[in-house]
């Protein structure tokens, strides 16, 4: 019972920061639609403008930061669709195996051009709506090719102009998650070491490969943001401030996939019973407090200086961990954690030079690589930076 209580709490938070996520894009949609009906019916005088109101919604539903492409693709999709069941129904007339027969080609033809999903769904949609309702509908060609047009422009009127919302705030709340996870798990990690608990480390591991979704929501919001700060004059002073947050998304990316090689080294580490000194899991404690000074100084516009000193106070207890001796595994571990530093330290705006130069003057006069001692942020031992991401222990 105090499981599922949990899990009804954890569903909760998860169902209402989604809510949350979305309630802007949301307000847009209601908005663009109602617009978009309005510009059709009143002003263009379509008496059944239901396209328009459809294209808006399509062009805010499609990924932020890809609505210019997605507008496109629905005038483009229309065009082919209205081409191909005009074609068909003035040689072949109307009936279910011409429905059949026009879909069929208006999806090939589409995919034969190398066009997108978008597009090749778009153009079978509309031209099951010219099989189907031209017979009883006189011209529908033609408002539906104005319908797409008026749709896409007036969501990215709203978008851009009417409703803009504030692409920090939301780039904020979607890196959240993201973070969040790394830091948990690499807190999970550091007490795993400490206890000597494998199925700990390995919980850890599981839930670290699982981070598609964080990481996709993250990568979307820095397009969205960045498509925002275009078009949006109210939101052109944020440029600078976008394209830090922008510059981080990759380098986060890499601080999760190190991580997870790191985690993996702890499992296998606690497997084999090597030698944990004690700064070895104080260094990856530091590590996921790095993670969330970064979250903090990024959301209030704060230069990220205390994450940058807690990389380096991972790195240093990796130099101590280092000199206290350590396994094959452990080298590893120790080397990830200098990888991880120097991405989290790029994730905070210096440069990579800068980044390694940090690491290698904290990690001191040790190098655990076996080779030059200028390597920075990439200090695995051969062949251990190879390792795939998804591999299990071993």
């Amino acid at each position: 019972m105090a499981r599922l209580r949990h899990r009804c709490k954890v569903t909760l938070r998860d169902r209402l920061h989604r809510v949350r996520m979305a309630g802007g894009l949301a307000v847009q949609a209601g908005l663009a639609a109602g617009l978009a009906w309005l510009a059709a019916h009143e002003l263009l005088g379509n008496p059944q403008p239901v396209f328009a109101p459809i294209s808006a919604v399509g062009t805010l539903a499609a990924s932020v930061g890809q609505r210019f492409r997605r507008t496109v693709e629905l005038i483009a999709g229309v065009a082919v669709g209205v081409a191909v069941g005009d074609l068909l129904i003035f040689a072949l007339g109307t009936g279910p195996w011409q429905l059949g027969l026009v879909v069929t080609l208006a999806i090939l033809l589409t995919i034969f051009a190398g066009a997108s999903v978008a597009i090749v769904m778009q153009a079978a949609a509309t031209a099951v709506l010219i099989v189907t309702l031209s017979p009883s509908t006189a011209d529908l060609e033609i408002p539906r090719f104005v319908d797409a047009f008026i749709g896409g422009g007036i969501a990215l009127l709203v978008t851009s102009v009417l409703l803009p919302l504030n692409p920090l705030r939301v780039m904020n709340r979607a890196a959240r998650p993201a973070l969040d996870l790394l830091a948990a798990q690499l807190d999970a990690t550091a007490e795993a070491l400490r206890e000597r608990d494998r199925d700990k480390a390995q919980r850890a591991l599981d839930r670290l490969r699982d981070n598609q979704e964080e990481l996709s929501i993250f990568t979307e919001a820095v397009q969205g943001a960045k498509e925002t700060a275009l078009l949006s004059p109210a939101r052109w002073h944020r440029r600078d401030e976008l394209t830090h947050y922008a510059e981080a998304a990759d380098p986060i990316d890499r601080a999760m996939r190190n991580s997870g090689t790191l985690t993996r080294r702890a499992v296998t580490l606690i497997e084999d019973g090597e030698p944990i000194p004690q700064p070895m899991p104080e260094a990856v404690a530091h590590l996921a407090e790095s993670v969330r000074r970064l979250k903090h100084e990024f959301a209030v516009g704060e230069e990220p200086e205390e994450a940058r000193e807690q990389a380096l106070r991972a790195v240093s207890e990796a130099g101590r961990a280092y000199a206290e001796g350590v396994g094959f595994s452990g080298n590893v571990v120790i080397a990830q954690v200098r990888t991880t530093a120097s991405d989290l330290m790029v994730a905070s705006g210096l440069t990579q030079e800068d980044a390694n130069r940090g690491v290698r003057q904290s990690f001191g006069d040790r190098d655990p690589s076996g080779g030059p001692k200028d390597r920075g942020d990439d200090p695995e031992p051969a062949g251990a930076q190879n390792l795939p991401a998804a591999s299990p222990p071993g």
